[in-house]
């Protein structure tokens, strides 16, 4: 024994001037000063809650995608990989969000739904931003925003720019694979609908080794996919469970609506060109 004795560590820095440096970048006040619950039933908190995380991982997986996008567009494979691949990670967490409302009841959910009148998650403007990325376009559902007109605005830009799968499609075209003139041409303002040509092109990459880069590619696509049909379905298994058949807020058929919903298609081809590999 020598006597030495380790110094015992450091605590905190625990005195600031104003508000604390994490508060002045995450802005967690903000946060949690905006759940203001309109009942005083004990499952609105939850409901409310989780509607938010879940349009703030809508925030994220739009710029991801955004990225991906922008990255295909300037050749860019590694970058648009990466955001690619961020992007499942927190779409995956996004599904995990319903894991504190997917068990309502009827009589829970009752409990405070005719508080929050119309609205409807079908109205969120971020999730409309995701659609529009996933090659989903529809220029009726922006007229739901024109009420606010820089929302409105910028979802009329998202409308007529190319989606994410658009862009992927570019990039395989300038690989030298046969994407068709008119799918590269076609008015980005329209919804994506499925090419036979699009299939071909697919069904050429899945035939080669699986670590090749487009096969790579086509699987990051996939896993996305996959996460958004996941979650689709999520919605509509959470609604059927605590409404059944009763009318959606925001005044659509509700669970029909959400089955027609939940069985677009999603990158379309690369489903199919997996029949004729």
């Amino acid at each position: 024994m020598n006597g030495f004795c380790p110094a015992a560590p450091e605590a905190p820095a625990l005195n600031f001037e104003g508000a604390t440096p994490y508060e002045n970048y995450v802005r967690a006040s903000v946060l949690s000063s905006l759940q203001q619950p309109l009942t005083s039933d004990q499952g609105e908190m939850a409901f409310l809650v989780t509607t938010q995380v879940m349009e703030l991982w809508f925030t994220l997986l739009v710029y991801e995608w955004r990225t991906a996008r922008d990255a295909l567009l300037k050749d860019d494979f590694e970058q648009a990989m990466d955001a690619l691949r961020r992007s499942r990670r927190t779409h995956q967490a996004l599904n995990d969000s319903w894991q504190p409302i997917a068990a309502m009841t009827p009589g829970q959910f009752n409990g405070f739904r005719e508080a929050f009148g119309a609205a409807s998650g079908f109205q969120s403007a971020m999730y409309r931003h995701m659609e529009f990325l996933l090659a989903d376009k529809s220029q009726s559902m922006v007229q739901a925003h024109r009420g606010h007109p820089a929302t409105y605005a910028e979802l009329q830009e998202a409308l007529a720019q190319p989606s994410l799968y658009e862009e992927v499609l570019g990039y395989l075209h300038r690989r030298g694979l046969p994407v068709p003139e008119r799918v590269l041409t076609r008015d980005p303002r329209e919804a994506y609908t499925p090419d036979e040509q699009v299939e071909e092109v697919w069904r050429q990459i899945y035939s080669g080794p699986a670590h090749d880069p487009l096969v790579q590619l086509g699987e990051e696509l996939t896993d996305i996919a996959e996460l958004v049909l996941r979650w689709r379905n999520d919605h509509l298994f959470a609604t059927r469970r605590a409404m059944g058949s009763k009318v959606g807020s925001g005044g659509s058929a509700g669970v029909a609506w959400l089955e027609k919903r939940a069985s677009r298609a999603v990158f379309p081809e690369l489903w199919s060109a997996r029949g004729h590999v």
